[in-house]
């Protein structure tokens, strides 16, 4: 299926590794023209370079997204290089692991400026432009949690939360102006962060990441992890051109996890 996505300008963040980086790959395989952002250079090089390789166009800006002024500049480079943003991926690392009850006032504004804040400011950066255009695609990547919060994990719960809350409301401010905007939220995906949060759980709850893992595996009809070209391969669909009239929804990549209907 071609998605109609060729040519056009598509901004990536959190785009170094795991499910980021897995979703520039797959736009840029659709023909879109790709700009990627995290603050790790190195990673960012080695994965503009294999985009390129592959025949695709992609480039990049190494930068802190908790720094107002990066949204400017992550602006700016598109244009520059491509021309205006027509695609926005809003994706972010995670925070910190922590019980609810247990976090400070600092924790919480930390993770607001990981999580929200950034996004807030990309969407106010891009959307005059889309919406003169009539035409735009912004998808934030969020979690499950969203729907099922998950336990030791009170920060992503919240503040995923808050941003999906933001994505419905502007979703039906700007539907007439042909700007859909929606948030994907994976299961457990095997990236570093899983792994970075299977082993700190395991050595909070005395037990070894192995045994944590098959518990979790028991909990997913699909018995497995899913791989980040999964979740990539519905994110391009959502930013595509026959994604027209899917807005203001919240599509869980999970492999059956979630439980609820809603």
């Amino acid at each position: 299926m071609d998605l109609g996505i060729k040519g056009k300008t598509a901004l990536v963040t959190g785009a170094s590794q795991g499910i980021g980086l897995a979703i520039a790959r797959a736009l840029a395989a659709e023909g879109a023209r790709v700009l990627l952002s995290a603050r790790n250079e190195e990673k960012l090089t080695l994965a503009v370079q294999a985009i390129k390789a592959g025949g695709g166009e992609a480039s990049y800006l190494a930068a802190d997204l908790n720094q107002p002024q990066t949204a400017t500049r992550l602006k700016a480079l598109a244009e520059q290089e491509f021309g205006p943003i027509e695609i926005l991926v809003g994706n972010t690392g995670g925070p910190p692991p922590g019980e609810a009850a247990s976090l400070d006032e600092e924790s919480w504004r930390q993770a607001a400026e990981l999580l929200f804040y950034p996004q807030l400011r990309l969407t106010r950066a891009v959307l005059p432009g889309m919406r003169e255009r009539g035409w735009g695609r912004i998808l934030y990547v969020t979690s499950i949690s969203v729907k099922e919060p998950i336990e030791n994990l009170a920060l992503s719960n919240a503040l995923r939360a808050a941003l999906s809350g933001y994505a419905k409301t502007l979703a039906r401010e700007v539907a007439a102006d042909g700007v859909t905007v929606n948030t994907l939220g994976p299961g457990y995906t095997a990236t570093e962060r899983v792994n970075d949060l299977f082993a700190k759980n395991a050595q909070r709850l005395g037990t070894s990441p192995k045994e944590l893992l098959a518990e979790q595996l028991a909990q997913i009809p699909a018995g497995r992890l899913a791989d980040p070209s999964e979740t990539a391969a519905v994110a391009a669909f959502l930013v595509s051109r026959q994604a027209a009239y899917l807005t203001g929804q919240a599509i869980m990549v999970d492999g059956g996890y979630t439980r609820g209907l809603l």
